[in-house]
């Protein structure tokens, strides 16, 4: 697996893009979030659906056209330096095709943040574009709006990058040892519900595979984790990095569930990294070239997120 084309880093006054591709947006925390931004020097817009909902389905910010419109005008905006999700949810799947990836590539790599039901945009950009992406709190996420180290980690990668190529949160090693790859990842959930479409990734392999979830029992990490064994997705991974598992049920199922699956991969496995759907939740670079000490707990950057 090859390093990703590195976006630029923003500058003060950069101007940023909020969007929907996913589940709806409370307005009150919308316009905190914007707040939070306008104090970083930055310039956020809002797109045009960010606070529609979809006439039907409750759980969607809009219909699928409108969404996807709003992602793809954000991204080819020549005046725009970045594009930031404003939460998660549901929804980043069925905007996925209805994209002009050849429109996107054109318009020249920026940068991409957010996570949770974003991980299928991540794979997107990652195949469709070849870009880096940041895995990292979300424009109205409750974690963006009242933690200072969500905040503060998200902004040093925005603006310093090299001052946070190494992202260590407290965690240990669940099979110890060093491992160099290619950092790739997100919700795991997502993860397996990606397996067999057209444009994703063929397999982890040569990678360093980030992943967390939320709200999902152990069983049904099981199955996601079995499909991905069992689909051949995890061969060749050089490592693995465990975020956060909230409401995943006790974590001591859960760690021993991770050392059932995961342990037969012979790769080094960390673990409670401090990513993901968790309070204080670091920003994850995926595509770059990186190195995980499992007993440190420690995942080194060999380049700067952002150039």
């Amino acid at each position: 697996m090859k390093p990703l084309l590195r976006p630029p880093r923003l500058a003060p006054g950069a101007r940023v893009a909020v969007v929907a591709p996913s589940g709806p947006v409370p307005e009150e925390r919308l316009q905190a979030g914007l707040d939070v931004l306008r104090g970083w020097d930055l310039d956020p817009v809002v797109a045009p659906h960010v606070l529609d909902r979809h006439g039907t389905f409750a759980y969607l910010a809009g219909t699928d056209a409108d969404r996807a419109a709003d992602l793809q005008a954000a991204w080819c905006d020549p005046s725009v330096d970045a594009v930031l999700c404003a939460r998660g949810g549901y929804g980043a799947q069925r905007v996925a095709d209805l994209l002009d990836w050849e429109a996107m590539r054109a318009a020249g790599p920026k940068v991409f943040v957010g996570f949770s039901d974003i991980t299928a945009l991540h794979e997107a950009f990652a195949v469709r574009l070849g870009l880096v992406t940041l895995h990292g709190p979300m424009a109205a996420g409750l974690d963006f709006l009242k933690n200072a180290r969500a905040q503060e980690h998200l902004r040093a990668t925005l603006f310093a990058p090299e001052t946070v190529t190494t992202l260590t949160s407290g965690g240990g090693a669940l099979v110890p040892g060093r491992a160099r790859g290619v950092t790739l990842g997100g919700c795991l959930s997502l993860l397996a519900a990606e397996l067999g479409i057209p444009h994703v990734r063929p397999s982890a392999r040569g990678g360093l595979l980030c992943l967390e979830d939320i709200g999902e029992e152990t069983y049904r990490l099981d199955r996601c984790l079995t499909q991905l064994l069992r689909a051949g997705w995890l061969d060749g991974v050089r490592g693995v990095l465990l975020g956060s598992w909230v409401d995943c049920g006790a974590y001591g199922e859960v760690r021993a569930l991770f050392a059932d699956r995961l342990g037969g991969l012979g790769v080094p496995v960390a673990e409670n990294a401090g990513f993901g759907h968790c309070d204080g939740a670091l920003t994850v670079p995926f595509g770059v070239r990186a190195e995980l000490d499992a007993d440190a707990g420690a995942l080194t950057l060999e380049e700067p997120a952002l150039r």
